[in-house]
This record gives C-alpha cells, sequence and structure tokens, in this order.
C-alpha cells in the first residue's frame, strides 16, 4: 500500500495525468483513500480543499479526492460550500475504511503514554481507548500532521492517533490497530476532475450530484421534489446551506440514485428546474461497489 507507486511526488515529477491531489499531509485517510482508489497515480498533499482543487483547474494534478462525509463524524463541514464554486466536475465516489492506529515512536511501551496526539474527529471516534488508557487527548489540525511532529520530538511519552499509512511514512510504530470505536467507520469521498465523464445511461448504476436554489414563496421546496416522489427516483441526500449572507437564501445539495438521461430521472429534474431558480448538475458517476453491497446487506 505505501510502494513507490504511490508515493507523493511533486506535481512537475510526472505528467499530471498520474497524479491525484487530496488535502492533508503524506499519510492522511485522503492519501490513503487515493492510493487504494487508483493506485496507479501518484499523490499530491495540498494544504487545503481550495488547494487541491486550484491543483487539478490548474493543470497540476489529473484528479483530486475529496472527503464529503462520515459514517460516525457526518459531513465535513464546509465542503458542500465550496463543491459547486470549484470549477470542478464529480467523476466517481469512493468508500474508504477508516482504520485507526495508536502510532508512538521506536521503543515506547503503552505504560509510557500519557498524552494522545490527533484530530478532532479521530480522537472523538476512539474515546473508548483514550479513556481505558487514562490519555490526556490533544487536539491537532490534521492525524498526518500530528504523526510527522510525533516522530520528529522522539518523545516516548506522546502517542498520536492516525493511519498505518502514516507510521510507516514517518516511521512508528503501532502499539494497537483498529482502535476505533465504531466497526463501521468509513469516508466517503468524491472524485473530482477538470471535465465531466458521463457513463453511458445503460452502463450501470449511477448517482447523479446537483445543486439548486429555491424561489423564495410557500411550499417551494416541497413542490420542487414533488417529482422524485411521482418519477420513483430515490434521493439519497439533500443539504442545505445558507449563501451570500442571508438566512432566506438556501442553496440544496442533492444526490440522486439515476443518470439525467433515464427517462424517470429526466422528468424529476424538469419539474426541479421548473419550481427552482437555478439547478446545476456537479457530477454524473458510477455508483462505488460499497454502495452497492450495501444495499444487498439491508
Amino acid at each position: 500500500m505505501g510502494g513507490e507507486t504511490t508515493a507523493a511526488a511533486p506535481a512537475n515529477a510526472v505528467d499530471a495525468g498520474r497524479i491525484i491531489a487530496f488535502q492533508g499531509a503524506p499519510g492522511a485517510y485522503s492519501d490513503l483513500a487515493c492510493r487504494t482508489s487508483r493506485p496507479e497515480l501518484r499523490t499530491l498533499p495540498c494544504r487545503s480543499f481550495e488547494d487541491a482543487f486550484a491543483a487539478v483547474r490548474d493543470g497540476r494534478a489529473g484528479l483530486a479526492m475529496i472527503p464529503i462525509e462520515n459514517s460516525v463524524a457526518g459531513r465535513v463541514a464546509d465542503i458542500h460550500h465550496l463543491l459547486p464554486n470549484s470549477g470542478l466536475h464529480i467523476i466517481g465516489e469512493h468508500y474508504q475504511r477508516i482504520n485507526h492506529h495508536l502510532l508512538a515512536v521506536g521503543g515506547a511501551r503503552i505504560a509510557d503514554l500519557t498524552h494522545i496526539h490527533s484530530h478532532i474527529h479521530a480522537l472523538n471516534q476512539c474515546r473508548r481507548l483514550i479513556g481505558e488508557l487514562g490519555l490526556e487527548a490533544v487536539v491537532r489540525v490534521d492525524t498526518a500532521g500530528a504523526a510527522s511532529e510525533i516522530a520528529a520530538s522522539g518523545d516516548r511519552s506522546q502517542a498520536v492517533i492516525a493511519s498505518e499509512l502514516a507510521g510507516d511514512i514517518y516511521g512508528l510504530v503501532s502499539l494497537r490497530a483498529n482502535i476505533e470505536d465504531a466497526e463501521h467507520n468509513t469516508t466517503r469521498f468524491l472524485i473530482m476532475a477538470r471535465e465531466p465523464v458521463l457513463p453511458h445511461p445503460k452502463s450501470g448504476p449511477t448517482m447523479t450530484s446537483f445543486v439548486f436554489r429555491i424561489r423564495n414563496v410557500p411550499a417551494a421546496l416541497y413542490k420542487a421534489l414533488g417529482g422524485f416522489a411521482t418519477n420513483s427516483v430515490n434521493m439519497t441526500k439533500l443539504e442545505s446551506y445558507l449563501v451570500g449572507g442571508r438566512f432566506n437564501a438556501a442553496q440544496f445539495y442533492a444526490e440522486v440514485e439515476g443518470h439525467p438521461e433515464h427517462h424517470n430521472v429526466s422528468l424529476a429534474l424538469e419539474e426541479l428546474d421548473f419550481f427552482s431558480r437555478e439547478v446545476r448538475i456537479l457530477g454524473v458517476y458510477p455508483q462505488h461497489p460499497y454502495r452497492l453491497e450495501r444495499l444487498d446487506d439491508e
């Protein structure tokens, strides 16, 4: 998983089409998602989501891997606001199982530990172990960055919650594996590109992601979404957020199963457009196998 073909590299080292950008330091879970989903590509760490988007827009990377939600922590803050303005298109999705490791410098023992460092979400997802060991939690900006700092310090009393990949990159040892409280801990990512890659309507199960704004009139949202119910279109996600600094101006991010060229989806989108001020499709892409497996389990 940490082979040379997927190691982080400067953008000018290889052709941009062979690079996938992510937010975070090398060894972050987004880095792991890139390597798992696109093992043939090199990964490009970026400081922020905006920087990852810019890397693709500017031609320094061919794709970007962006986390959108976690089964434990919920949606990633601000990402739905950033997606419509990214200038990119969603061409795929990826589900990454999150396996947290308790990492420390070589020679450290669990009995030596006093503090544990990580991102707030990772700390919250491992409360049981933190309580069991009686460690003091220290919030850091990201998991991999914390791993890098602990490795540089050489302090055997400090531990970090991060991926096994981060441990490999920074030379840390795993004192315990799979320490997350919830066995279903999974993050969903969207894969973004400069140009849309539309699957054929008959190529298999697809998803359509879009944003829309409704007219500021009574029952506008109810009317706008009615076409999805009457045309038997399954809407898997609907989230709102304020735009323009006004409390009465909301934009909605939605995802539905199906392709815009499917007859029922086409009719539903047509009705949505009639009752909305703006409808913009962000991407049409194949459903990830994980989504289909979960449906089979249910």
